[in-house]
């Protein structure tokens, strides 16, 4: 299943500086979720199919269950947290630019977690010079 919040906000990227993914996944194989390398090596591989730079990696593993992992991308990042024991991961995916696909390493998670469904936001990261009055909320 896939969500959009708003239809606005799936304006192509090179109106905004990037696409940001909020990725939640449901029913997944509880010892993938659990396995460090596992999730570790799953996001340096969702990176790569977003055609995204990889920079950097870290991943803990949290007791008795549990991992969060993060990898840093020339382009912004992806992180994941992970609770086993309810077969749910959380993702974030941000991408700056037009040349990645946050949404291609979304799936590609979806896949390596074996997700038997998922909720997925897309929303475009907008500089204050994009953003129309009406749409601005003060502080």
């Amino acid at each position: 299943m896939t969500v959009s919040l708003n239809p606005l906000l799936a304006d192509p990227p090179a109106l905004g500086v990037g696409r940001h993914c909020i990725l939640e996944i449901y029913g997944c194989a509880g010892e993938l979720l659990n396995d460090a390398a596992y999730v570790d090596r799953s996001i340096r591989e969702a990176a790569i199919a977003a055609g995204a730079t990889l920079l950097n990696q870290v991943c803990h593993e949290f007791e008795p269950q549990g991992v969060t992992a993060l990898a840093l991308l020339a382009e912004s990042h992806i992180s994941i947290h992970t609770w086993p024991e309810n077969g749910y991961a959380a993702v974030d995916v941000f991408t700056c630019g037009d040349h990645t696909q946050p949404e291609v390493a979304c799936h590609h998670l979806i896949q390596a977690f074996k997700a038997e469904h998922h909720s997925l936001h897309s929303i475009v990261r907008r500089p204050p010079a994009a953003i129309r009055e009406h749409e601005r909320v003060p502080a």
